[in-house]
């Protein structure tokens, strides 16, 4: 068991946290980011104004700039979840996701249809990274 209590990974390049938590947090070699929505990292304002392309991609640029944040990239990801408002989108986001995640071994993943998002997002995802 490591010594190392764990730490928070805090950056400007992406959004504030909207609640009680942190962006990620980094343990023992584990980085476990908090779900990302299209949050614009200066204005804090919603991207994409409902357009699930534009959402997306904003969405997985945040969550890079934490991984980048915490010394890690995309291809250190080993897990994700997908949370949609709309699993209709689910071909337009894999895409958007599948060239995000190209490198190395692609990420295990959960993709589920979630009621309502926050600041009504309509895809946000998290991550968990192998840093060890």
């Amino acid at each position: 068991m490591s010594s190392i209590p764990p730490k928070a990974i805090i950056t400007s390049a992406a959004p504030e946290p909207v609640g009680p938590y942190n962006q990620a947090i980094l343990a023992g070699g584990w980085l476990y980011c908090s779900g990302q929505i299209a949050l614009d990292p200066i204005s804090n304002n919603m991207v994409g104004e409902g357009n699930i392309e534009k959402e997306t991609i904003q969405v997985l640029s945040n969550l890079t700039a934490v991984l980048n944040a915490a010394g890690a990239k995309p291809s250190d990801v080993v897990k994700t979840t997908i949370y949609l408002s709309d699993l209709n989108d689910f071909a337009l986001v894999n895409r958007l996701y599948a060239e995000a995640f190209k490198e190395g071994v692609s990420p295990a993943r959960a993709c589920i249809q979630a009621a309502n998002l926050p600041k009504g997002a309509h895809v946000e995802i998290d991550c968990v990274a192998w840093l060890g």
